[in-house]
């Protein structure tokens, strides 16, 4: 949510900080901004509502203008998106420039005391408070530096923050700070990045520094990276990473849309989740997280699944899983409402987090609550080195890949995988899966990239004449039983979050407590049924639906007759273990949210108000 870009070297800072904004638009944003170092230090700023594209119209001139300069994409919060809110931010002085993710929960009391001192503000952000407050600092003492003034302002403020502030009078100078958001600095050859994550500087340098909760940094060519605690300004020692990203990963390699490109790559990243960890002919999974302190799952008095949107659906199909082989009590809770309803956690509970990024700000809120009440804390993400990653006890990436489009797909199926063998390696230990039916099982989940290939290859054209005849549908119903009724869910969440049509999925077997009141031959009712679990009930619900003239597409095993005998449209999958169903049924409900959002003329990977990363409540 929100982006920012840094650069301080000897390459044009406008192509760096524009190229940067450009791989950050994932994040989600209505304004973009941009502000260099011109000659004798001044300032040139560029903003305004709209895109990098829009920005880019309005500021091409300053190309090769400057060596240092920052910019930024806006998802309002603190005022309408416009050109006024738009980021950078300068202060009444004119010499200090900001930009910002995140929120200063209390920046109308600051705003108050900065008036009353006569301060003035052009805008309706928290944001230029928070400059504000920085010249305020530097005007109260001369003799306060800029990187000085910076920390003890942000000492003042609470809440959730990423920041770069540039000053006139400290050329080629970039302070930087966090506390909740996350912030990137890249280490070149005499030049220095900085961004909201490394894909803004992947292609110049492979060595990052991600800093730290409740750190800041200063920047320059003269005097390094110095880093410090914004607390008590106590230095700190750097951990340089080697970042495995590559250029080939953030870009679209011939598709139309990211979102097409990562669901085409569900086979390679749930085989790449499984390596190293499902040795199907060994009859061994490993997943170090878990056998170093499998006593705390076994003896846990009940596991607690944080997550939110899509990773909540994982978490809904990871309690079936855990509950059905390992047999130990599971509770899936939205991370945004597990710390307002003081929960019942104690030093003998498991807390699993589930984060794509790894920096959602909802469920690292709820992580800490667990934490402070003794909880062992499990992270499932797919951001190395991510905040959630570093706050949990023991944890599994996903190993997905980056995932660029604000729609999850490959991340999705990539926690499921996790949450599978999690489930399946604790009921072996704990003696409620036996060998047979657990050496069926992990040869089952090790084919299903195979089949994923399969439903690819069948359904991918299929999806896209069935998307043509409902781009004008208001309302879609998603029905499923058992494993399969989150994967309703997420089948109506992803068509709300990219096609804007309403959506909502349901257990099958409460269609008649409610649902069906909506069912006419207007109502399009997307069903999965696969042969196993439950499928008689399933057949009676589709007659219930066509009873009512209801239109069904219906997600079936190959060579299903009964579903696609009263189905106005079938889409095949091939046929495997209930529990695994939804990896596989989740990829043509993938594939028809996208055409359908396509031929409705969407845009699909950055859907309006939404962001890839949630870093603020």
């Amino acid at each position: 949510m929100c982006g920012i870009v840094g650069y301080t070297g000897f390459q044009d800072a406008y192509d760096i900080v524009i190229n940067g904004l450009r791989r950050l638009e994932y994040r989600g944003y209505d304004s973009a901004g941009i502000v260099l170092e011109g000659g004798d230090n001044a300032f040139e700023v560029e903003k305004t509502k709209g895109k990098v594209d829009d920005l880019v119209n309005i500021s091409s001139k300053l190309k090769g203008f400057a060596k240092v300069g920052m910019g930024h994409t806006r998802w309002a919060t603190h005022g309408v998106p416009s050109d006024r809110n738009s980021h950078p931010h300068l202060s009444n002085n004119g010499k200090i420039a900001i930009v910002h993710n995140g929120i200063i929960e209390n920046y109308d009391t600051i705003k108050i005391m900065l008036t009353e001192k006569g301060f003035s503000f052009k805008s309706e952000t928290d944001t230029e408070v928070l400059v504000n407050l920085v010249q305020y600092f530097m005007d109260v003492n001369p003799e306060t530096d800029f990187p000085t003034a910076v920390r003890y302002a942000l000492n003042e403020v609470y809440g959730a923050y990423a920041i770069t502030v540039m000053h006139e009078d400290y050329p080629g100078v970039l302070v930087v700070g966090r506390l909740g958001s996350p912030l990137a600095i890249g280490i070149g050859d005499k030049e220095y990045f900085i961004a909201s994550d490394a894909s803004p500087f992947v292609e110049f340098t492979k060595e990052a520094i991600y800093l730290e909760e409740g750190h800041m940094a200063i920047l320059s060519l003269e005097n390094g990276v110095d880093i410090r605690t914004i607390n008590d300004n106590s230095k700190i020692v750097p951990e340089i990473q080697e970042l495995k990203l590559n250029l080939e990963q953030i870009e679209k390699g011939g598709y139309e849309h990211f979102m097409l490109k990562e669901i085409f790559e569900q086979p390679k990243s749930i085989q790449d989740t499984m390596r190293g960890r499902l040795l199907v002919e060994e009859g061994i999974i490993k997943m170090a997280g878990i056998w170093d302190h499998l006593e705390k799952f076994k003896n846990a008095n009940k596991i607690t699944i944080i997550a939110c949107g899509t990773s909540w659906h994982a978490g809904l199909i990871g309690e079936y899983l855990i509950e059905e082989f390992a047999r130990i009590p599971v509770e899936v809770e939205y991370a945004s409402e597990f710390r307002y309803r003081n929960p019942i956690i104690t030093d003998k509970d498991v807390v699993i987090a589930i984060s794509q990024s790894g920096e959602t700000a909802d469920t690292m809120a709820a992580l800490k609550l667990a934490k402070e009440k003794g909880a062992f804390i499990y992270g499932i993400c797919n951001v190395v080195d991510s905040s959630i990653a570093r706050i949990t006890d023991a944890g599994s990436y996903t190993h997905a890949g980056p995932e660029i489009g604000v729609a999850s797909t490959k991340a999705f199926t990539a926690q499921l995988t996790i949450l599978s063998l999690l489930a399946l390696k604790l009921g072996k230990h704990n003696g409620n899966l036996g060998n047979a039916e657990f050496m069926s099982l992990i040869a089952e989940l090790n084919a299903i990239p195979k089949k994923i290939e399969e439903v690819l290859e069948a359904t991918h054209e299929l999806t896209q004449n069935i998307a043509k005849d409902f781009i004008n549908a208001t309302n879609f119903l998603y029905l499923g039983r058992g494993y399969n009724y989150p994967a309703a869910l997420e089948g109506a969440l992803k068509l709300k979050e990219i096609s804007y049509i309403h959506a909502e999925g349901y257990p099958a077997a409460e269609m008649k407590h409610g649902p069906i009141a909506l069912i006419d031959e207007n109502m399009p009712i997307v069903i999965i049924a696969p042969k196993k679990g439950h499928y008689d009930k399933i057949v009676s619900n589709v007659q219930e639906i066509k009873a009512r003239k209801g239109k069904v597409i219906a997600v079936v095993n190959k060579g299903d007759t009964q579903v696609s005998a009263m189905a106005d449209y079938v889409i095949e999958i091939p046929e495997t273990s209930e529990c695994f169903s939804p990896i596989v049924a989740s990829v043509p409900l993938q594939l028809l949210a996208y055409y359908i959002a396509v031929y409705r003329g969407a845009n699909v990977d950055q859907p309006r108000n939404l962001a890839k990363s949630v870093t603020v409540e």
